[in-house]
């Protein structure tokens, strides 16, 4: 899943960045209200976290635009503000959760999930396919109760493709989940994570298979 983050901190960018990919996310930063905004509206992230104080301009203010513009999405704060009238202006300015600064990281990690995991929301527990399993909390692949270790761009398409079970999916969409902008993918790196994964899957003996649709995708579906 692809989340933005929004803070003019540069350490803060960096321990979430940090954290956050360690948890398996794709994670793309910006320090201005308006580096946000564009954000916003050209990619479809998952959810967002939302610095207040920005150089040029209120993160309150993106915060009700992007709610203004119909964009649903798990938008969770994080600022310096802790006055008791900030956290309702926030909140009912359309933000989802609110954590004040200073903060544990691990919270927030956890707060992003739990968020994730609401109805509607891009993360769910435990993903099944056949005889595999996929703890997205713990990040844990099993097939048939057996650990299988997968690299973390294998876990990422292996979410997605599990998602989206029984459908096609776009090899750009593939790309646009696990890449971040500020990385550029070489040409035929989807295809080998693919490739791997595949591989991983069937040694251990899945009774889920990813299929090539040439020109296209990949298709995640029994044998």
């Amino acid at each position: 899943m692809r989340l933005l983050v929004v803070e003019d901190e540069l350490r803060i960018v960096d321990i979430l960045k940090d954290v956050l990919e360690s948890a398996g996310f794709t994670v793309d930063a910006v320090n201005t209200a308006t580096g946000a905004r564009n954000a916003l509206s050209d990619i479809p992230y998952d959810a967002a976290i939302l610095d207040l104080g920005l150089p040029d301009g209120d993160g309150l203010e993106v915060l009700k635009s992007a709610r203004a513009q119909g964009l649903q999405i798990p938008i969770l704060v994080l600022t310096a503000r802790d006055a008791i009238n900030d956290r309702v202006s926030g909140l009912d300015a359309g933000a989802d959760d609110y954590l004040v600064k200073p903060f544990a990281i691990q919270e927030l990690v956890s707060r992003i999930k739990a968020l994730l995991r609401r109805p509607g929301g891009a993360l769910g527990a435990v993903l099944e396919a056949g005889n595999l399993a996929f703890d997205t909390i713990g990040r844990e692949v099993t097939i048939s109760g057996n650990p299988v270790q997968l690299s973390r761009r294998e876990l990422s398409i292996l979410e997605i493709l599990l998602r989206r079970f029984g459908r096609v999916v776009p090899k750009d969409v593939l790309e646009e989940k696990l890449y971040a902008f500020d990385q550029e993918p070489e040409s035929n790196a989807v295809s080998v994570h693919v490739h791997h994964l595949r591989r991983k899957l069937k040694t251990q003996a899945a009774s889920v298979e990813v299929h090539t649709v040439r020109g296209i995708g990949y298709l995640l579906n029994e044998q």
